[in-house]
């Protein structure tokens, strides 16, 4: 090589074989790779210890029969933890009542989903605040998650359709709105990541296509006037089923890119800790001291306004003073270990799948015993209020202790989840198992689901909230939010429409007598 490259030197003569050979790879070109590698691996090590770190100082944890007091004792929905042997002991005492075994079962899921919150609770207050959320809706999910795969072994390929879609409404309509609506009652408008948020509603719209387009496909092959159809049910369903499996797949690889783009390249836009200014309820300056002691311990962002509204830089003694007050307020005090928290999830996991595979078992026969009661309902409606009973609770009581971002990322996460994970991963494990599940859902379903979307974008596009969006996103549809412009109400007499959407689609899809379009394009077996 040395030769070689003193006859370049010399601008001597060179074989034909020595130009024809590739460059050999020197040192600097070895170091520079190696160099590239590490500095990428360290970004990799920085992000994820900067997402590990828990936003707070967490104390220390207690010993075992305090934290299994905490478990006992932490909601009262544990008392619904009865229904769990009752339940089982009536799916194999008294197998032909499916009524009854559907009511225990429902009952037993909703404390199990609560377990699992509180579990996940724990485990979020030791990670960072962007780590947190996914935690939060991926353990969520997760009673979405098995039910669904255990319809899908069963062949309740609809009732797996209507549950995921019923899940996606709840979190956006019934969940954001609630949570909106209950921290509206503490503040009169509070300010979240509106870039964050519109990349979310981006996502979903994204989702949202992507439900649609088979549906327009299959509307798109339908007869002509004079009779002739362009694809026979079988050739229709077998294109329909290969669509959905390329549409599953890119929608997994934009969930990975989610991923990434929330933890790594751009975890600053999903920081909580970026100050949003909420107002209280008559209280301005209340408001500004809290945003003073939220930004010194921020040094990045701490020029704000100051007491007279005037920006300045957020400096003083009594910065101080509040620094020292918000340090001994935020130490979070944990009621369990790690290992009792990882041991309750998998746990309650198991009690989970046991009792979500008799809850789905029960379903035909109460159809059969009940017609009114279908099967779209019952998913749609039903089982989404057991599975979101957690993140329903988590996402309201931290947007009333004024953690928006959390909210959202519990509601609109969870959503983001369900639409561009769990059901894509469905369709991919269907495919696995044989099963011939389809990325088009019924017609009703889908137009809801994209109204609902709509709704939801045009709520969150100007990064603020109050309880009028909250209780919009509630009450979308209802004929009652005409009249509360007009009359002026007080704010609590909202209160009973907490539920008025969810009631509004129930009445829907109760006289809706649904469209088994999955059955008659492909067959389960």
């Amino acid at each position: 090589m040395s030769s070689s490259v003193e006859n370049i030197n010399g601008n001597a003569s060179v074989d034909h074989d020595e130009l024809a050979s590739p460059p050999p790879i020197g040192p600097k070109g070895t170091i520079e790779s190696g160099t590239e590698r590490q500095t990428f691996l360290q970004k990799v090590k920085h992000a994820l210890k900067k997402n590990a770190k828990p936003e707070r100082p967490v104390g220390d944890a207690p010993g075992f029969w305090q934290g299994i007091k905490a478990i006992v004792f932490g909601s009262w929905l544990n008392l619904l933890l009865v229904c769990i042997p009752i339940s089982w002991a009536v799916h194999f005492a008294v197998p032909g009542t499916p009524l009854l075994i559907f009511v225990f079962s429902f009952l037993a899921i909703i404390p199990l989903a609560k377990l699992l919150a509180i579990a996940t609770d724990e485990l979020s207050m030791r990670v960072g605040q962007t780590m947190a959320g996914l935690l939060n809706a991926t353990l969520g999910n997760a009673v979405e998650l098995i039910v669904a795969i255990i319809a899908i072994v069963k062949c309740e390929l609809q009732i797996t359709q209507s549950s995921l879609v019923g899940s996606i409404l709840s979190n956006l309509l019934l969940v954001l709105g609630m949570c909106f609506f209950a921290g509206g009652m503490k503040y009169s408008e509070q300010g979240f990541g509106a870039s964050a948020t519109q990349i979310n509603a981006s996502l979903l719209t994204i989702s949202v296509i992507a439900v649609l387009l088979p549906a327009a496909f299959h509307l798109s092959v339908q007869p002509d006037p004079n009779g002739d159809d362009p694809l026979t049910n079988g050739a229709e369903g077998s294109d329909i089923l290969k669509m959905s499996h390329g549409v599953a797949v890119i929608l997994l690889f934009i969930y990975v890119a989610y991923l990434v783009f929330q933890l790594w390249s751009h975890a600053n836009l999903f920081d909580d800790n970026l100050a949003f200014t909420s107002t209280r309820y008559g209280a301005p300056v209340k408001k500004s001291l809290r945003t003073l002691r939220r930004r010194v311990l921020h040094p990045r962002h701490a020029r704000e306004k100051t007491l007279d509204g005037q920006n300045g830089d957020a400096t003083g003694v009594e910065l101080e003073a509040n620094h020292e007050e918000h340090e001994e307020d935020d130490v979070e005090v944990p009621t369990m270990s790690v290992a009792m928290c990882i041991g309750l999830l998998v746990a309650v996991t198991v009690l989970v799948a046991v009792t979500a595979e008799f809850l789905v078992d029960s379903i035909n026969g109460v159809n059969e015993q009940f017609p009114a009661l279908k099967k779209e309902w019952v998913g749609l409606i039903l089982l989404p209020i057991a599975g979101n009973a957690a993140e329903h609770v988590t996402a309201v009581a931290v947007a009333v202790k004024d953690k928006l971002n959390l909210s959202i990322g519990v509601a609109v996460g969870s959503s983001i989840q369900i639409a561009l994970f769990v059901i894509p991963l469905m369709v991919v494990i269907a495919w696995i198992l044989g099963k011939p599940l389809l990325m088009l859902f019924d017609p009703f379903e889908s137009v809801t689901l994209f109204l609902a979307v709509l709704t939801v974008n045009y709520c969150v596009q100007d990064g603020k909230s109050n309880w009028l969006e909250g209780m919009i996103l509630m009450c979308k549809w209802s004929p009652y939010c005409s009249n509360f412009g007009a009359t002026g109400p007080r704010v609590y007499t909202a209160s009973f429409l907490f539920a008025a959407l969810y009631v509004i689609v129930a009445v829907c899809f109760w006289f809706y007598p649904g469209s088994d379009i999955q059955t008659v394009l492909a067959t389960c077996t």
